[in-house]
């Protein structure tokens, strides 16, 4: 599936992932490939993606490292949607 997340100042990340967990209002959730359509608010957390990942290099530093490969950003807040396999990921 395909995963772009925006900030105010610029899309920092687009490409083929295999999920994304994301800190939701009500909790933690995870999303896959063919996932139901969702909209939902987020909270203060981490993103974590998994998938064979390439971050561009001016925004390397915003990522950090987690468990197993998968990249790990920390947000303040946000929005996600996921529709026909795209997630977008409105991050503050």
């Amino acid at each position: 599936m395909f995963l772009e997340i925006v900030t105010p100042e610029a899309s920092i990340f687009q490409g083929e992932v295999d999920s994304v967990t994301v800190p939701g209002v009500v909790g933690e959730f995870q999303i896959l490939n063919n996932h139901a359509p969702i909209v939902s608010l987020l909270q203060e957390g981490k993103v974590r993606i998994n998938g064979n990942l390439t971050i561009p290099e001016a925004y390397e530093s915003q990522f950090s490292n987690g468990d197993n490969g998968s990249k790990v950003l920390k947000i303040n807040s946000g929005t996600i949607e996921m529709s026909d396999n795209k997630i977008i990921i409105l991050v503050d």
